[in-house]
């Protein structure tokens, strides 16, 4: 029902004789961060593999094709993507290979640097070549850049260069160098399996499909190598000097119920946001129903709080994926109509509370309000977990322009009647943070608040490179041959 974009999954593990096999059943597990492109890359100590290709994990390493079987090695790293910087290509897939003087080098990226376009510009002015128009290869130019490769640490050094969200995935021919932002905007976790293999995830979901058991987080500003030599770790920033920026919409919407995200299950963070939400926005009505799947926590804690009938008033289709992560608009629309269908018994003739984690443009919302107008609801009040979306991300999210928002420019009158319900009601900020362990100011808050803890001072959206491509060649002249 709702039309958010994730970003994107990583996987990793060293030293497993079922590296590729796990990596594999990993990005499975996180095949809700992303659903246009996978790719797995795996060295055997001497060389690097990578496999990329669009669509489903299932798809791009179809039974019986042997791909996983070619990549077979002891290490390997993985990403699923949805794009939030770079549209939707193969050229566009990860993890990304390249080569320069130190060798080989495979990146997995989840996040979005917003000083990306300007590095780019940068490079190519002095001859660098791109294959991709993602942010995500910029990452390798400045890994060869002479002037970095000579520094003690030129990883440590490289990432000192970035701006914006990045948790990251490094496979070089020996080891797996995992890193995330200072301000640890997006999740990445350290696992290690039964025989004492370390491996890394975007989620701990990822560890309980490959056995493996949580360790911590990777901490803002760290860099954790696994090597021959084990589990090590350095900081490119001094650890604590700026506080953390965790992104709450992983807990919102993003995360999978069964995870813990920034050191809280998912389930729980969401069950009690409805449980505030209720205390915020109480309804008199007959059943409170979710949009399934991630409406559905905070439903169970709405009704619990407001002692009124849980119940499931849209039957879902497991064979379409979130509506949120398709690329272009009319395939949201699309799969949402074939994602949801209404179960009439449920919601004929009843005053009905719809729970929802967000609303962003709002015509997919439209669209399921009037399905059950036309299954006979009395009367619909729509909750929602969050508060307003009235920003855009510029931070690995692909919400659209402030424009778009339906909260952007319209107030919440406006919005009960454009949704067409008989009221609405969403979390504030205040009780969204109150149900979160951390304090406050550890979390980002802009696509809320308007209060962006890393300042954006280029607009950027997934198609920014795309466009500077197009100006660079506008400003060509040409010439007859």
């Amino acid at each position: 029902m709702s039309e958010k974009k994730e970003y994107c999954g990583l996987f990793g593990i060293f030293g497993d004789s079922e590296a590729v096999q796990k990596t594999y059943l990993g990005l499975h597990s996180l095949q809700h961060r992303g659903q246009e492109s996978a790719g797995i890359a795996s060295s055997d100590g001497q060389n690097i593999l990578c496999y990329t290709g669009m669509g489903r994990v299932s798809r791009v390493f179809r039974a019986g094709s042997g791909i996983l079987e070619q990549l077979k090695s002891p290490v390997a790293i993985g990403h699923v993507r949805y794009s939030t910087s770079g549209s939707s290509n193969p050229a566009n897939s990860q993890p990304f290979l390249g080569e320069y003087s130190s060798g080989q080098v495979a990146v997995a990226h989840n996040g979005n640097l917003i000083n990306a376009a300007l590095l780019r510009e940068e490079y190519q002015s002095h001859g660098h070549i791109f294959k991709s128009t993602n942010d995500t290869e910029i990452i390798v130019h400045l890994l060869a850049k002479p002037a970095h490769v000579a520094k003690p640490d030129s990883l440590g050094h490289v990432l000192n260069h970035l701006q914006g969200a990045y948790s990251l995935l490094l496979l070089f021919n020996d080891r797996i160098e995992a890193a995330r932002d200072p301000y640890g905007i997006r999740p990445l976790c350290i696992g290690k399996t039964v025989n004492g293999c370390y491996c890394v995830a975007s989620e701990t979901c990822a560890f309980d499909m490959t056995g493996a058991e949580y360790v911590r987080d990777v901490e803002p500003g760290e860099i954790v190598t696994l090597s021959k030599d084990g589990l090590s770790s350095r900081f490119f920033v001094e650890p604590g000097a700026t506080a953390p920026a965790h992104c709450a919409f992983e807990h919102v919407y993003f995360a999978k119920q069964s995870s813990l995200v920034f050191g809280e299950n998912v389930h729980e963070v969401r069950k009690k946001l409805g449980v505030r939400l209720a205390e915020e926005h109480p309804a008199e009505a007959d059943v409170v129903t979710p949009v399934p799947d991630s409406g559905t926590s905070a439903a169970i804690g709405y009704a619990k709080q407001a002692g009124i009938p849980f119940d499931m008033g849209f039957v879902r289709s497991h064979y379409v994926g979130r509506t949120f992560i398709s690329p272009t608009q009319d395939k949201r629309d699309l799969g949402v109509k074939l994602k949801l269908a209404v179960i009439r018994d449920v919601v004929k003739g009843k005053r009905v509370v719809v729970v929802d984690d967000s609303i962003v443009r709002g015509t997919t919302t439209k669209g399921k309000i009037r399905s059950l107008r036309d299954a006979g609801a009395r009367e619909i009040h729509m909750r929602i977990s969050c508060p307003p979306i009235t920003n855009p991300c510029f931070y690995g999210v692909d919400f659209p322009t402030k424009e778009e928002l339906l909260a952007g420019s319209r107030n919440l009158e406006q919005i009960r009647d454009y949704l067409e319900v008989d009221s609405i009601g969403y979390i504030s900020l205040e009780g969204l943070l109150s149900c979160l362990s951390l304090p406050a100011d550890h979390y980002c808050t802009a696509c809320w608040s308007g209060k962006y803890r890393i300042p954006i001072t280029t607009v950027v959206n997934k198609f920014s490179m795309e466009r500077y491509q197009m100006q660079m060649f506008d400003n060509v002249e040409s010439y007859d041959v």
